[in-house]
């Protein structure tokens, strides 16, 4: 291509070389026709490629946006596997605390009624000694007045019979 070949592009290089390539075909130089005729080619080819730039930056653009939102998806999905992990370990705490409290009720409750078991238990050995000491009192009068009967047997059979009393 010779200096004069090279020439502006764009909208306004297309019509120029339009306007070379009539000029040159009117005044019959083949030279000047072929000159606007590459205008107008480099001119079409610089705007395909400006638009397949500009197409190439948006999808590059598209593609970042949607790395990002990818990444955002992951990150967010992340924290929901985080916040769910942690609300079930709250959850097993929870539960075990209740755990914890229902035993420690338990144990209280037992602890109450064996306490009211023992002091029952006390309670009936206690009457079983007052009874056992009421059976021994009696049981010691029952005895005297039998003692006392049998000294007055002995001392009526003495009265009796004197002689047997040696």
């Amino acid at each position: 291509m010779t200096e004069q070949e090279r020439v502006a592009g764009g909208p306004l290089g297309k019509m120029v070389g339009r306007a070379k390539q009539a000029a040159g075909a009117a005044l019959g130089r083949e030279d000047l026709q072929r000159e606007g005729k590459l205008q107008e080619v480099q001119a079409d080819a610089r705007a395909e490629a400006a638009a397949k730039a500009a197409a190439a930056e948006r999808r590059e653009e598209e593609a970042e946006i949607e790395a990002e939102r990818a990444e955002t998806e992951a990150e967010r999905h992340e924290v929901e596997l985080e916040a769910a992990e942690i609300e079930a370990e709250e959850e097993a705490e929870r539960r075990r605390a209740e755990e914890e409290r229902e035993a420690a009720n338990r144990a209280q409750a037992e602890k109450v009624a064996a306490e009211r078991q023992r002091l029952a238990g006390e309670d009936r050995a206690a009457a079983k000694r007052q009874q056992a000491a009421a059976e021994k009192g009696e049981a010691t009068r029952e005895a005297a007045e039998l003692q006392r009967e049998a000294d007055r047997a002995e001392a009526a059979a003495a009265a009796i019979d004197p002689k047997e009393e040696s």
